[in-house]
């Protein structure tokens, strides 16, 4: 290969010898880049943004990011904190371009290996994974491919590093990093400690000049320093990216009637991608059944279904088949589809960790994207009961501390996104987010010190040995069984709160428990008075005249807050929703592979009607280009013709199917390639070109037909005068098209 001046420029500067890739415009293929010398494992702290914009469709890092790559780049240990969607994967895969040996990628779930393969595969990066879902010849093939360097990123499972024979195939390897995803797995301090996971301390052990990236989405500072500890990080630098997701609205809502209530949000969200989750099978079942019945797609995801069963499900999902997903949390880790509106915990989650990890598989493409919780008493006290169960008391200790921060945020009057970010020890300097319910809309208060003396004297009263529900069934002046053997109707709280309904005296309870008016004790939770609530009491009793104290007032079912979006032409991201589907379908892949929802609003938005522009669309880099750029466009154009709403010249959108047909041709295209990016079919493109060869174009067709057989069709049409086409396929039998004998007509035609 000639080299060419840029390749000139960089043999002075020495920077051919540093690993970088890809800087040549020549060298289009990993082929072409292993013809370089490059010398060395580690390249210098040089960042090429062509590779950003050709490979991943970017045209600028997001946060941290930059700094993190460079740092890798220099053969440092990393530790990398970035929430879900902030873009960790790039951190290592634009890493991998530059490196001259291979990147290796530990991955918790096949799920997950293979959508990242599939997406570096179609970015045109050579990636593989290695796992159990393998045949042996399938991975004797992989592994000869790794060793003569021809792929730049593998996938495999922790556990891989406890089979002997595995790691002697990896220290015979050029390897030039490690990426341990979800990270946190590895420490027993985190919510999703996985044993396998210890086994990689073995990576320092057996490759001691390796560096390491470290990468997880949760992790709160014990964590932090746990998976240093264990992976033996030398030196590391932590990136800690804001746990904020800007783009996710929180809000938290009564369990009343909450079946109801989903169905009045899914109603708002139609076609949309949403997950619910609830804590047992049961639920998954009941409420999946009731969607169908009410008319949407849904399915279910639990232990109970079969494997196959599982999977067949979680593949519907990502592909866009059914919209929602009722789940147990056994669903989710992994999971890398992009275009989630929306995910719903029915039930109460055990901890924030796993809030925020469930909640963060929503809006993964940056869009705007919602997440509701119901709570109520009821869950809470599931949650308790099975924590009691826990014969360990550190372990129990642990997991009621957990569970009473997912209470406070669940209870709390303030910022929620404030709550939550505070929780991983991040300072959020405002104290109205915008984004969630506490702050979108404000509780209203109400002066409520007549019915917290009600309450406090009815505790008082009983001793201080009853519930939350029972204390509320003597306010109101219930008559259950349990009451009456009791003799509580004599009391002289019994029936004060009658004037008031149970859901406002639930509502007032819970918030006195959050304010410290109140504490719940006992294996069967009973109210206890805190010293704030007996101080006021025995000022109360001393004719002291209290404070006037002030409580939200408890809400009806609130409606799902309305989320302002962007708004591209919704018909033309419709029809490019249904395009980016049908190619989709044919090629078996998930949607979002294609292109996510981010790059179709901006198309919708910007309606792109050359490769010149469609190439600015973000995550358009040039294989997807290549592989798609011309069908998106045509879809794009006839948009314009019909709605003439793009700004483009009057010749650009009165453009016939036909004549891009013909650019298609001249750009070297085969008819396969035409009709998937065309979304037409084959017979509709032979049309096309039978009509550009009597219209005088010169397409030459031996390109399309192999000579033998036009020399075979023109003899037919020779011998049966070539007016009707049927007696020419008899002739010539199944082996022949329709669509082959039209073009050797016209042509004849042509000449005549």
């Amino acid at each position: 290969m000639q080299a060419c001046g840029r390749c000139e420029a960089l043999n002075k500067c020495g920077l051919k010898d540093e690993g970088l890739f890809d800087l040549c415009p020549k060298l289009k293929t990993f082929e072409d880049q292993k013809k370089i010398d490059t010398g060395s494992n580690r390249t210098n702290s040089v960042i090429d943004y062509d590779i950003l914009r050709r490979y991943f469709g970017y045209t600028e890092f997001r946060q941290l990011q930059k700094d993190i790559i460079l740092d890798v780049l220099k053969g440092n240990d990393v530790l990398v904190l970035m929430p879900t969607g902030g873009g960790k994967s790039l951190c290592y895969q634009y890493p991998s371009l530059l490196f001259k040996g291979l990147t290796i990628v530990i991955s918790p779930l096949i799920s997950l290996m293979k959508n990242q393969v599939d997406s570096m595969r179609m970015n045109g990066i050579p990636a593989e994974f290695i796992n159990s879902s393998q045949s042996y010849q399938d991975i004797l093939k992989i592994k000869s491919a790794l060793l003569q360097n021809n792929i730049r990123l593998l996938y495999i499972a922790p556990e891989r590093f406890t089979v002997p024979s595995f790691l002697s195939f990896l220290k015979g390897l050029d390897i030039s990093l490690f990426a341990i995803d979800e990270a946190h797995c590895i420490s027993e301090w985190g919510h999703d400690f996985r044993p396998e996971y210890r086994q990689l301390k073995q990576i320092r052990q057996y490759f001691p000049d390796v560096p390491i990236i470290a990468l997880t989405a949760t992790a709160t500072p014990k964590v932090r320093d746990d998976i240093t500890t264990q992976l033996v990080l030398s030196n590391c630098k932590r990136y800690l990216a804001s746990f904020n997701r800007e783009n996710l609205i929180y809000y938290v809502k009564p369990k009343q009637d909450a079946f109801r209530q989903i169905v009045e949000i899914l109603r708002t969200k139609p076609g949309e991608s949403g997950i619910i989750y609830c804590y047992s099978r049961k639920n998954v079942e009941t409420i999946t059944e009731g969607l169908k019945s009410a008319g949407f797609r849904a399915l279910p995801y639990h232990a109970g279904l079969s494997a196959n069963q599982r999977s067949q499900n979680q593949e519907k999902f990502i592909k866009d088949d059914v919209d929602v997903l009722v789940a147990t949390v056994a669903f989710g880790m992994g999971i890398d589809k992009p275009n989630i509106r929306f995910v719903i915990h029915h039930d109460l989650p055990k901890n924030l960790e796993a809030y925020y990890q469930e909640t963060g598989r929503a809006g993964r493409d940056g869009l705007k994207s919602e997440c509701v919780l119901f709570y109520s008493y009821g869950d809470r006290q599931k949650i308790e009961y099975f924590l009691k169960q826990i014969s360990n008391e550190k372990e129990k200790q642990i997991a009621q501390n957990k569970l009473n921060d997912i209470i406070n945020f669940s209870e709390t009057n303030l910022c929620r996104r404030k709550l939550l970010l505070g929780y991983f020890g991040e300072d959020f300097k405002e104290n109205n987010c915008k984004s969630c319910d506490n702050c979108l809309l404000p509780k209203e208060e109400i002066e409520a010190t007549t019915e917290i003396m009600t309450i406090l004297s009815c505790i008082d009263e009983m001793d201080e040995r009853f519930g939350i529900n029972y204390v509320i069934d003597v306010l109101i002046g219930g008559k259950t069984s349990r009451l009456l053997q009791n003799g509580h109707t004599s009391l002289r709280s019994y029936g004060s709160g009658k004037n008031l309904p149970k859901k406002m005296w639930h509502g007032f309870l819970r918030e006195l428990i959050q304010r410290g008016y109140l504490k719940v004790e006992g294996e069967y939770p009973v109210l206890k008075l805190s010293q704030k609530s007996r101080d006021i009491l025995s000022q109360s009793k001393s004719g002291v005249k209290n404070e006037k104290i002030y409580l939200v007032k408890p809400q009806a079912i609130e409606k799902p807050i309305k989320i302002e979006q962007d708004t591209p032409d919704d018909a033309l991201f419709e029809k490019l929703r249904i395009l980016r589907k049908t190619l989709a379908d044919a090629r078996n892949q998930p949607p979002y592979m294609i292109f996510n929802d981010a790059s179709l609003k901006m198309m919708a938005s910007r309606q792109p009607c050359t490769p010149e522009d469609f190439r600015k669309i973000t995550g358009v880099g040039d294989k997807k280009l290549e592989s798609y750029g011309g069908i998106f466009i045509s879809e794009i154009r006839r948009f314009c013709e019909k709605q003439d709403s793009c700004g483009y010249p009057v010749q650009v959108k009165k453009q016939s199917s036909e004549s891009i047909t013909l650019e298609m041709l001249d750009q070297g295209m085969d008819l396969d390639e035409i009709t998937l990016k065309r979304n037409l079919s084959l017979n509709t493109i032979y049309l096309h070109i039978e009509k550009l060869i009597l219209s005088g174009e010169n397409i030459k067709i031996e390109t399309l037909i192999k000579k033998e057989k036009a020399e075979l069709i023109l003899s037919a049409l020779t011998e049966t005068g070539g007016e009707a086409l049927k007696p020419v396929k008899e002739r010539l039998g199944d082996n022949f098209s329709y669509g082959e004998i039209r073009l050797v007509r016209a042509m004849m035609m042509k000449k005549v």
